[in-house]
């Protein structure tokens, strides 16, 4: 498939505006963009993961249309607006505000019905998982904030879920970094906003950790700060 100009890019795939979709809509934005896996190590299957897009979009769950699938391929409708982590940085939301909204994301998502008809008979039940859904994987849309990149999504218990966004938020609260304080008040407004039916657990945060140490994307420096990241969750969880 022919590409147009690069949009974006991220630790795996980038994101390019399709040729000749240059026109686009009404707004002057292309309707469709291609996301491609830059396919190290086998990363990536575009058709998996558009497979589990179109399942939660059926059940009124806020994620882009997929248009096509297959390989490391996915054209994809563009969204408009920036990522939750562009809308805090420009002071459209506020941290506490990203973090109530992530929860209810993760809540919204986890009373979705599994695609797999034995995920039911497990204790907890199984429910589909995004496993990393953070600021960046949010687009803030005039109609709403929509969940993007689907790729590591599973089905398992909710609490692996919340670890997963509890962790990842951790680390960067923990380091050095300007969004620092920021990550701390999304973190503490995340836990804060649990529901009965999804919520973290102890199993669910030790896989977390476990999960992201194995993480190839990661730097050494981020694996470093797993340690204290998970402390920290603890500390706000109780």
């Amino acid at each position: 498939m022919r590409t147009g100009r690069l949009l974006g890019s991220g630790r795996t795939a980038d994101v390019y505006a399709l040729a000749g979709d240059e026109a686009g809509d009404a707004a002057g934005h292309e309707s469709w963009v291609l996301r491609r896996y830059r396919d190290s190590d086998g990363y990536g299957d575009a058709a998996a993961e558009a497979a589990v897009m179109e399942y939660v979009r059926g059940h009124g769950y806020p994620v882009p249309a997929v248009r096509a699938a297959d390989g490391t391929d996915m054209v994809v409708e563009r969204l408009s607006g920036p990522t939750m982590l562009g809308a805090l940085d420009a002071g459209l939301i506020a941290p506490t505000e990203a973090g109530q909204t992530l929860a209810r994301l993760l809540r919204d998502l986890h009373a979705l019905p599994p695609r797999t008809a034995t995920s039911t008979s497990t204790d907890p039940p199984a429910r589909i998982l995004h496993l990393d859904l953070h600021p960046e994987n949010v687009i803030v849309t005039p109609g709403g904030p929509r969940v993007i990149d689907w790729a590591n999504a599973e089905e398992g218990p909710p609490g692996l879920d919340w670890g997963m966004s509890a962790v990842i938020l951790a680390q960067v609260a923990v380091a050095e970094d300007p969004l620092a304080d920021a990550a701390r008040e999304i973190l503490t407004a995340l836990l804060a906003h649990q529901g009965e039916e999804s919520a973290l657990t102890e199993t669910g945060l030790t896989e977390a950790r476990k999960r992201r140490a194995a993480n190839v994307t990661m730097s050494e420096r981020e694996v470093q700060l797993l340690g204290r990241a998970e402390e920290l969750v603890r500390v706000l969880a109780h």
